[in-house]
């Protein structure tokens, strides 16, 4: 007998089951009507009922049509909590189409707005992590009726949670940055609340570049479009998929920014600073005693948002930070280090950039030693890399070129005393950069010689291909005199001048990758000589195979064209497609490639053009201002400006 009820409640629980999820209302109110617990049946394993699932798929109507065929006994039931403790009221807050279930049930059962979850979330809570706006703004009127202010208790019932996290920080980590700022403008006193790690909203964003960052650099189509579209529409989104989702990226990083600059104005944590490091500790030999701060003591609370931004990559952050605060660029660490310390070891090249561009503070900041006796300048060997799944996919040469740039740049804004600072390992920053890149130099070789060595075939075989050409001419010589039957011909000169050109090209390439494969291959070669010369080999053979390509399309138009100007532009077409795909597919090395060039003209330019005076023994090289920092290349690092 208990077998057969198992069985027949099975059968019910599926039917139910199958009915909510086609979104059949009459045949759910139907099996409700015949079930002793009527809508509080429990459906699922986790002690959800017949409502929970209903407002959990967002029917409104349906969860209305529920409450309404109770019985006014039951109204208590309204407070059934599901395995994880949620309400129904905790269900109907996970979306925005079941404000009116909401409604509907807070005068049945008002106990529901006070009762948390096994985590302690109200409803109001529960909206505020899911980012639904409309439910969260009716919870806040029915909450807004209580006296919050009076009664502390109540206060942290709504707006804390078990672990401590408020609204605004669950608002911000789910990246909701509207309510986030809704949250942040009408509870001010949650801004310095600190979750159960210590994190206060603003350090929660600080960890949150991709917020900021435009998703689009890499597609030129998508980057059109960004340029041009409203990421805030009057009517709505746009119903093309891609116009939409752009709309939406857009409106969400400036959301970010909006959130960001009102927390920054309410954050002064920068002051609670480690005090400055002794000049006098400064090291320049590695003998005798090593001085204090050789153990590092973890910091009991996490890093000031400035620093957060900084190590995630939050340039906007960083820069409002200092917009607000610009004293705030001579905030410390607990690890003695400065902005520049921290920017350096975590490739943040724009935020280098930025700091580098503020004059005077940089005066102070460029002789600064942290507790590990390191300058800035030893942080360019101490680098520390994003682990994202989209990680640096650019070869070892391009890395190793940048990581000398960089080295460059700093070394041009350090102090001739900090240039020597041996650090508590005995090593300089000269030292330290060649140890901890032993192993990307060896890669960076062995890339650059395979590369050349590839390119290097290619270049043969075509000039083989195009010294062959040279003796079967098309059309064939003329028997009696041995000359070219077409040589009166427009096109037969076109092919001549374009094979002779190929040829050429091609040798030439070859003797330049040949040149690259005889290289010593010194630290210093991989900075600009071997880049320019991978790009001046690369540059001679697109054109080597271009003109190739030309003397093909010169023979085939000789020999098999027609009158008709059609037949031409087609054989044109077919002729100069291996060319399109060879110069594809070698594009983007060969902008990477354009940027160390770039680099050798600047630092010629460098070197014969005035520069303004700075205190400081070497001359500083970088240009712009901290409004038009570089955000993936160090180009404009090394090119001497007024500042």
């Amino acid at each position: 007998m208990a077998d057969h009820e198992t069985s027949t409640i099975h059968r019910t629980n599926a039917e139910l089951y199958e009915a909510l999820s086609k979104g059949d209302d009459i045949k759910v109110c139907e099996i409700c009507r015949e079930l002793p617990d009527g809508p509080f049946h429990i459906l699922t394993i986790h002690n959800d009922s017949v409502l929970h699932i209903a407002c959990y798929y967002k029917r409104d109507n349906l969860v209305l049509q529920l409450i309404n065929q109770l019985p006014h006994d039951q109204h208590n039931k309204l407070t059934i909590k599901n395995g994880a403790g949620n309400t129904l009221l905790h269900a109907t807050a996970t979306n925005n189409k079941t404000v009116g279930a909401a409604m509907k049930m807070l005068p049945l059962a008002p106990s529901l707005l006070t009762m948390t979850d096994n985590n302690g979330e109200t409803a109001l809570f529960r909206a505020a992590r899911y980012g639904k706006t409309k439910i969260f703004c009716f919870l806040e009127e029915q909450v807004s009726q209580k006296s919050l202010n009076e009664d502390t208790d109540l206060r942290r019932t709504f707006f804390f949670r078990d672990d401590k996290a408020t609204i605004l920080h669950v608002a911000i980590h789910s990246e909701n940055f509207e309510l986030a700022f809704k949250i942040a403008k009408s509870y001010p006193t949650l801004i310095d609340e600190r979750d159960g790690d210590g994190m206060t909203a603003l350090q929660l964003l600080a960890c949150k570049p991709s917020a900021f960052a435009s998703v689009f650099k890499d597609n030129h189509f998508k980057r059109f479009i960004y340029k041009f579209i409203d990421s805030s529409p009057i009517e709505g989104y746009s119903r093309v998929p891609i116009v939409k989702k752009i709309q939406k990226q857009m409106l969400k990083r400036e959301s970010a920014k909006k959130v960001g600059m009102f927390l920054i104005k309410s954050d002064a944590s920068w002051e609670a600073t480690e005090p400055m490091s002794n000049q006098n500790r400064i090291k320049l030999h590695r003998f005798g005693a090593i001085a204090h701060g050789d153990i590092i003591i973890n910091a009991p609370t996490p890093d000031s948002p400035l620093f957060l931004a900084t190590k995630s990559g939050c340039t906007e952050i960083v820069k409002e930070i200092l917009q607000v605060y610009p004293q705030a660029v001579e905030h410390i660490d607990e690890d003695g280090r400065d902005i520049l310390h921290v920017a350096i070891k975590y490739r943040r090249i724009d935020i280098y950039y930025t700091v580098i561009s503020m004059k005077n503070p940089l005066t102070r900041l460029r002789g600064k030693i942290d507790k590990r006796g390191n300058s800035i300048l030893h942080m360019v060997g101490i680098k520390v890399r994003d682990q994202k799944a989209e990680s640096d996919i650019r070869s070892p040469a391009l890395r190793l070129r940048d990581d000398l740039l960089l080295f460059e740049s700093v070394k041009n804004i350090c102090t001739g005393l900090t240039t020597l600072q041996v650090n508590n390992d005995g090593l300089t920053a000269e030292q330290l950069f060649i140890e901890n890149n032993a192993q990307l130099r060896i890669e960076a070789k062995e890339w650059m010689k395979s590369t050349a060595e590839h390119c290097s075939i290619i270049a043969v075989l075509i000039a083989t291909v195009a010294f062959a050409a040279a003796y079967t001419v098309p059309g064939g010589p003329n028997q009696n005199t041995g000359y070219p039957l077409l040589k009166n011909q427009p096109f037969f000169i076109v092919f001549a001048l374009a094979d002779a050109l190929s040829l050429t090209f091609s040798l030439t390439s070859v003797i330049i990758f040949l040149s690259i494969l005889t290289s010593s291959f010194r630290l210093k070669d991989f900075k600009t000589s071997l880049h320019n010369k991978l790009l001046l080999g690369l540059t001679v053979l697109i054109l080597s195979v271009s003109m190739m390509m030309v003397a093909f399309a010169a023979t085939l138009i000789l020999i098999i064209s027609s009158k008709q100007d059609w037949t031409n532009i087609l054989l044109y077409i077919v002729s100069f497609f291996p060319v399109t795909v060879f110069v594809c597919s070698y594009v983007s090395l060969y902008k990477l490639l354009i940027e160390a060039f770039k680099e050798r003209v600047k630092e010629i330019i460098a070197s014969v053009s005035p520069t303004c005076d700075v205190e400081s023994p070497h001359t500083m090289q970088y240009s712009g201002t901290s409004s038009q920092a570089p955000t993936t290349s160090l180009t404009k690092l090394t090119t001497s400006s007024c500042v």
